[in-house]
């Protein structure tokens, strides 16, 4: 026997048993409003919430705004909200992304409580997107509002893509200084739309 399976082995001997994970009832915190409790935590780590019917009214929304509207290079992959400057799907190295100013993406579910939405790769072909803009758009249902994140994870299906995250307001840090830096490393802001006529898909 090597040394290595030799000390394994000892390792295993002494393990815990197994035991079943105990059983919780907790339920989270429940709003009776979450789309408009989203918006206010959301308010508070620094982000925008705008509530639209459409993707019309969201890209009504995004022409008379400042940040947009001085944008120069932009990216979106939500049809109908946002433009591109050039063809994304071209684009094989990350690294290429760097001068991307304003970027539209499409959100899944949105939880009140800490602000949160889930993001994937399912209709993003660069992740980095999400982090390396200057200026971020997420594009989310209004119907897929949670209270909590208990729901947030319920609602989501977990190991359907490569990549997911929760996001929640834009990049920011507060360690140096005792002062609140916005777009420490990433996004200088972030807008999140909830969509009431629109069910999620983009197919």
């Amino acid at each position: 026997m090597s040394a290595r399976s030799e000390i394994l082995q000892k390792i295993r001997s002494v393990l815990p048993p197994v035991v079943d994970t105990p059983a919780s009832d907790y339920q989270g915190i429940e709003y009776p409003d979450p789309a408009a409790k989203f918006a206010e935590v959301l308010a508070g780590v620094g982000g925008q919430c705008v509530r639209v019917r459409t993707f019309a009214e969201a890209q009504a929304w995004l022409e008379a705004f400042e940040p947009y509207k001085s944008s120069g290079v932009r990216l979106s992959c939500v049809p109908g909200v946002g433009a591109n400057s050039f063809d994304l799907a071209a684009v094989e190295d990350p690294h290429d992304l760097e001068h991307v100013e304003y970027v539209v993406l499409p959100g899944d579910v949105a939880v009140a409580e800490n602000g949160a939405v889930w993001v994937t790769d399912a209709q993003v072909p660069q992740r980095v997107l999400y982090f390396l803009t200057q200026h971020l758009a997420l594009v989310a249902p209004a119907g897929r509002v949670v209270s909590n994140m208990h729901q947030g994870y319920a609602a989501v299906p977990i190991g359907t893509t490569h990549f997911g995250a929760w996001l929640s307001g834009p990049s920011k840090t507060a360690d140096i200084e005792q002062s609140l830096v916005i777009g420490a490393h990433g996004a200088t802001s972030l807008v999140v739309f909830l969509v009431d006529e629109w069910d999620g898909s983009l197919a």
